[in-house]
This record gives C-alpha cells, structure tokens and sequence, in this order.
C-alpha cells in the first residue's frame, strides 16, 4: 500500500503579483526621484548630518554625470572637426579638462577620474554646506526665510570659491554674492512655481 502525497507550491516574488511588479515596471522618473527622496541611506544619528550627508550625495552624483557627459560632449565635438570651444589669447583652444589629452589613453582616463571626481567633490560640498547651514539657521532662529537662504548661499559661494585653483579676494567675494542672490531668488521663487 503507497501513498502519493501531492506538495503544491505557490511561488510568490517578495510577496508581489504579477499585476504588481508589472505596476511598479510602469513608475516614471519622477515617482523614482519622489521614491529617492523618501529613503534613508544612512543615519549618522543627527538630523543634521543626515541631511549634510544626503545632500552631499545626491549632488556629487549629479556633478559626476555632469562632467562626464560634458567631457563625453567635447571629445565627440573635436572628433567630429567642429571648433565649439573658445580660444584664448594666444589662438589656442581652450578646453575644460587640459589633461584629458595626454600621451596614452591611460593618462585621458586618469585625468578623467581626477577631474570628475574633483567635480563631483565641489557639487557635494557646495550642496552638503548649503543644506547643513539653512538647517542650522532653521533650527537656531526658529524659522525659515529669504535671511537664512541669504546667509547659507554666502557661505556656500565662499566656500567653493575656496575650492578653486588661484583663488583670490575678488573671487572669493564675487562667490559669495552670487550664492546669497541665487539662494535668496530660489527661496523668494518657491512658492511661486
């Protein structure tokens, strides 16, 4: 006398249907940016530093795409003949990254690195200070308006003005007025838009 027993197996994805996977396949760029917004990738302990360090982040992975899209836009350019830089005094184009025209493609991929990372290092600085300061001008006066934007964007234009070869007073100066404009246009433009 045997017995057969009969197993049934469901198989479930993460506990997702079919028809669910296939609604989250649809999500748009915006509902993945909404999505990146709402995780917590780190916790250092301290709002303020989550929110420094999520800044720094989101901006220095933008300012990498941006300077590799952009050396990626110049090398296509020079490659196709097209003369879309500037020239400098002497006749000489101008080029963003000078060394990405070495010897080998070693030292164009090592330049490359240094460069976008330098890049991307400025982006993340600027918006981790950006961020860290209006928080903290939030917290210590116990709101947030155009002053604090002001402040913030001061201190964030002097700050990459620092981060720059050659930096001089001028420069210094001319950065921080810049920043506290643009920080204090965007705050006055948000409720607008």
């Amino acid at each position: 006398m045997s017995s057969t027993n009969t197993v049934s197996v469901t198989a479930t994805t993460n506990g997702m249907s079919s028809s669910s996977r296939f609604e989250k396949s649809k999500r748009s760029m915006m509902d993945e940016l909404r999505s990146f917004e709402k995780e917590d990738f780190f916790d250092l302990g301290h709002p303020l530093l989550n929110r420094i360090l999520h800044s720094f982040i989101k901006a220095a992975g933008i300012g990498a795409i941006q300077a590799v899209s952009r050396e990626a836009y110049f090398t296509s350019v020079e490659g196709l003949g097209i003369d879309s830089s500037g020239t400098d005094a002497n006749g000489a184009k101008q080029h963003k990254f000078p060394d990405l025209r070495g010897a080998t493609n070693r030292k164009s991929v090592e330049a490359l690195v240094k460069n976008t990372g330098k890049e991307s290092f400025q982006w993340g600085l600027a918006a981790g200070v950006y961020s860290g300061l209006t928080y903290g001008l939030k917290e210590a006066r116990g709101y947030h308006d155009w002053k604090n934007s002001a402040v913030a964007g001061a201190l964030t234009g002097m700050t990459l003005a620092l981060t720059s070869d050659d930096t001089t007073h001028e420069q210094i100066v001319q950065s921080a007025i810049t920043g506290a404009a643009i920080a204090t246009a965007a705050n006055m433009l948000t409720g607008i838009f």
